[in-house]
């Protein structure tokens, strides 16, 4: 994992969202709603923080040709 920064980032966002979500969903206030808009929002932010490289790491430490 050369691009650690934008990959930790990318994790701790997207699981706060989908965190925020689940308690939300199984929480007793019928006022909460479950919001799967958002759950695919940050699932998307996962992908991009995992696959995404920091400005810090060179095209040729990060493996591309």
């Amino acid at each position: 994992m050369a691009s650690w920064r934008t990959t930790l980032l990318g994790i701790l966002g997207g699981l706060a969202i989908i965190i925020k979500q689940l308690i939300g969903a199984f929480d007793d206030d019928p006022a909460t709603v479950f919001s799967l808009t958002e759950i695919l929002a940050a699932l998307g932010m996962l992908g991009l923080g995992i696959f995404a490289r920091d400005n810090k790491v060179s095209s040729e430490s990060a493996g591309a040709t």
